[in-house]
């Protein structure tokens, strides 16, 4: 069934030592990754730490955008996304070739199938990597508002202002050639993502924000926004070969799964319940946004949001580095051009999110078009191919198809919300 892997292709980059995912936001796997010697535990908190990210931040903006019935989206995209994760754990059980996410891409339909699955993450990462700058520059210019700074002549906005200096600050880690100790302190996703709930529960609790707000029952119109800010949640699945990999017992590989979706899924519906119920319709995009900067459980939320993008943007934009460096001719292969090349890409992400700086509405087309075609719809394709699931009829197929379609009316409907939001507001 499976095809001889192409291991010269510049495509087959080992990614996923290096990048933890979503934003969506992701920690960085560690050391021992590469090991069959990881235990059950680090491995669920290896995948927490993959899984969690900045789309805590905005499933409150998702609940209100699609009301509370929404809220079952949420659960109905987690259950597909770990059903997906399954049929990732079964594709790599039937061949032992596949150590990557692109390897099952390519073991199911060729060099054509590796070029999707390649090109759909790189895409994902260089949007998110983006996406880190808009919420830098948001929060930034939230708790130190400027109307504009005059530099050279030029006059810049003040949230504009703010993403240059991130990307300034930026701009030394994604020099670094070796990213282990990066690693180390952006692995931090759990804990970061445990700070950000309990600070805005504090302040709603006892900072006299409270939770006042009722909420509508269901907006129809929201609900495309809603459906694709939650498949960012769960887009972590091109790390998943990875964690397998490193496993001492590769049969529990389910049960970490298990593990990691059910505590994610509360923490996600947790941070929305909370959110919406604080803040109702007028949620921003980020919930840091609307926290009251003089509490100081409000300002431990925001700084901690700050603090994981800075860290992490050089995690995120390593892979596209390391394939743009493999393109170039080998006597073009050194360490100026390394720097050149990182610091173009850096500038690159800086432009868009000075283009487009929507936070939402690039977190929802990323998750419509990205998240749900890379961790949702491209496992079950796969799967089908890898398995021969697709020759006899039964109670898989049937689910697994039904998945697929699915898929493919949310990122169709997401993808096509989502651009009309942010061409709406260019």
């Amino acid at each position: 069934m499976s095809e001889k892997l192409s291991h010269n292709s510049p495509l087959n980059v080992p990614l996923l030592p290096e990048w933890n995912h979503h934003d969506e936001e992701k920690a960085a796997i560690s050391r021992h990754s590469t090991k069959n010697t990881v235990s059950f535990f680090l491995t669920c908190i290896n995948g927490l730490n993959a899984i969690s990210g900045v789309g805590i931040l905005s499933v409150p903006y998702a609940l209100a955008s699609g009301g509370w019935l929404s809220l079952a989206l949420l659960f109905a995209i987690a259950v597909a996304a770990f059903y997906s994760g399954l049929l990732i754990k079964k594709c790599m059980d039937k061949n032992s070739n596949i150590r990557t996410y692109p390897d099952i891409g390519e073991v199911a339909f060729g060099k054509i199938g590796r070029l999707i699955i390649s090109v759909s993450m790189y895409t994902e990462l260089y949007l998110v990597s983006v996406g880190f700058l808009i919420l830098e520059g948001d929060n930034l210019n939230n708790m130190f508002p400027i109307e504009e700074v005059q530099i050279g002549g030029l006059a810049i906005g003040g949230k504009q202002f703010f993403v240059i200096l991130v990307a300034l600050i930026i701009l030394p880690t994604v020099w670094l050639d070796n990213l282990s100790l990066l690693s180390y302190v952006s692995a931090s996703g759990v804990f970061a993502s445990i700070v950000i709930i309990l600070s805005i529960s504090w302040t709603a609790t006892f900072d006299g924000v409270g939770f006042h707000q009722k909420g509508t029952l269901v907006n129809w119109n929201g609900i495309p926004t809603a459906v694709s800010l939650y498949a960012f949640c769960y887009c972590a699945h091109p790390v998943f070969p990875t964690l397998y990999n490193s496993m001492t017992n590769k049969h529990q590989f389910s049960n970490v799964l298990l593990v990691c979706f059910v505590l994610t899924t509360a923490g996600y519906a947790s941070m929305a319940i909370i959110g919406y119920l604080m803040f109702g319709p007028q949620v921003e995009s980020q919930v840091t946004l609307n926290l009251p900067l003089n509490k100081l459980s409000s300002k431990l939320a925001i700084y901690t949001t700050l603090v994981n993008p800075i860290s992490k943007f050089a995690l995120m934009a390593t892979p596209i580095t390391n394939a743009l460096k493999d393109l170039l001719p080998v006597t073009y292969k050194n360490r100026v051009t390394s720097i050149l090349v990182s610091t173009v890409l850096l500038i690159s992400t800086t432009i868009v999110a000075l283009t487009v700086p929507f936070f939402g509405s690039l977190m929802s087309l990323v998750g419509a078009f990205l998240s749900v075609t890379a961790s949702i719809l491209l496992p079950c394709l796969c799967y089908l191919k890898i398995s021969g699931t697709y020759k006899k009829f039964g109670s898989e197929l049937v689910v697994i198809v039904a998945i697929i379609i699915a898929a493919i009316v949310m990122g169709i409907l997401g993808t096509y919300t989502s651009v009309m939001e942010i061409v709406h507001h260019l």
